[in-house]
């Protein structure tokens, strides 16, 4: 399971200030804070405690059960109330309906292929309301054909240190990224090493807009930077507000 043995080094070294953003661009489209809103791959929590911070009904859903772990740990630090959900957003069979679904941090680009992408567009439209919206994010072509092939980013501190790298992956629009963690084991007086290769996957903007309106969407819009540009071609985000 993706995140499952370095979840909590993840969650301590990702850029939080993304989560601020990503909470500003919730706020320009959701006001009624009082309707239920669904965080689909919400992993450790963080913008879902942000959510709930500023009064959002918010309940987060992930496939991992150890990053659902650390997002009650967020929401009991925060003495927030999120109420958390495992499951796959292949099927969301057994959720109520709600006014707002978001997915954001790439998680959509994990999905291993357009059928499964589908699928998920399908699922998440057959659990809003008549009148609701769904809120994500993809990276586009140009990040993973042009930004990310031969990336590297290295993080040291005094007792850990994290290696990234990225790759051009086998199908189109497509990027591998090697990463791996070392942290210091005081008993053995040496680095522990945990490696996990991800897979993202990304589509033209006019498959992201033909599935959508196939799941029944019927108003779709797309920007840059969180919801505050229009996109160029060297876009390395797309940002999604969709109605039913």
């Amino acid at each position: 399971m993706i995140y499952q043995t370095f979840a909590k080094l993840y969650d301590e070294l990702f850029d939080s200030e993304l989560y601020l953003e990503w909470r500003s661009f919730v706020e320009q489209q959701v006001t009624d804070k009082q309707q239920p809103l669904l965080e689909l791959a919400c992993g450790a929590g963080r913008l879902a405690v942000l959510l709930a911070q500023d009064g959002y009904n918010v309940s987060g859903f992930d496939l991992s059960d150890e990053m659902l772990s650390l997002a009650d740990q967020h929401a009991r630090e925060a003495d927030v109330t999120l109420p958390l959900i495992e499951g796959n957003m292949l099927d969301l069979s057994d959720l109520e309906t709600y006014h707002t679904v978001t997915c954001f941090a790439d998680s959509l680009c994990y999905l291993p292929n357009e059928e499964s992408l589908s699928t998920t567009f399908e699922q998440v439209a057959r659990h809003l309301d008549d009148d609701g919206q769904f809120l994500f994010d993809v990276i586009s072509p140009y990040q993973t054909d042009r930004v990310y092939p031969g990336y590297m980013y290295n993080y040291r501190d005094a007792d850990r240190a994290f290696l990234w790298s990225s790759e051009t992956g086998e199908e189109p629009h497509s990027v591998d990224h090697d990463l791996t963690f070392f942290t210091y084991n005081e008993a053995k007086d040496a680095y522990d090493e945990v490696a996990e290769l991800h897979h993202e996957r990304t589509y033209e903007l006019s498959t992201y807009q033909r599935l959508l309106k196939t799941a029944g969407f019927k108003q779709v819009k797309v920007s840059a930077d969180f919801g505050k540009s229009d996109i160029q071609a060297d876009t390395t985000r797309w940002f999604f507000v969709c109605s039913k």
